[in-house]
């Protein structure tokens, strides 16, 4: 199974504020429901609030040490171990991690994939992506968006792959 992480940050790897997205990227939503329509998506308990219940077309594990937290409509685990073991037992060829913060230090390391979007601003923020090296990684997708009436800042996606990660030949789309 392929370990994903889908993550959006400006120009200082911030990711959220107050609990929520802090911007609004119309193009990047899209894209976003494109690349996990059918699969699992993995999220921290803030996360899970932030997006308000759950996403159509995707099976939504959240991620929380509250052994009494049980939101309807999603599975609950309590590591992203656990998660991980979950999905790969579902069946899943590739889960996605959605974050947070927290989250995502915790699932970068085990990350063959990272779906990056790059918001070229600098804007206020309260939750960063862990930093990583960009060596260990290559570029298969790069597209530019200029911002416009429904994305309110300039931004780049990029699909990476690790250079170290395994993924068989055939793999690679």
């Amino acid at each position: 199974m392929i370990v994903s992480l889908l993550v959006a940050m400006d120009e200082r790897n911030g990711i959220g504020l107050r609990g929520g997205l802090p911007w609004h990227l119309s193009a990047d939503l899209k894209r976003f429901k494109a690349i996990t329509m059918g699969h699992h998506l993995l999220m921290g308990r803030v996360t899970w609030d932030s997006i308000g219940g759950v996403l159509p077309g995707r099976t939504m594990i959240v991620i929380t040490r509250n052994p009494d937290y049980h939101p309807e409509g999603c599975l609950v685990t309590h590591s992203l171990e656990e998660a991980l073991a979950l999905v790969k037992s579902r069946g899943e060829t590739e889960a996605f991690v959605i974050g947070g913060g927290q989250i995502f230090a915790l699932a970068l390391p085990l990350a063959d994939r990272i779906y990056l979007t790059h918001v070229r601003a600098e804007v206020e923020v309260d939750v960063y992506f862990p930093a990583f090296d960009l060596r260990e990684w290559r570029v298969v997708e790069q597209v530019s968006q200029e911002p416009d009436e429904k994305n309110q800042y300039p931004f780049t996606y990029y699909r990476l792959h690790r250079v170290t990660t395994g993924i068989k030949p055939g793999a690679e789309s």
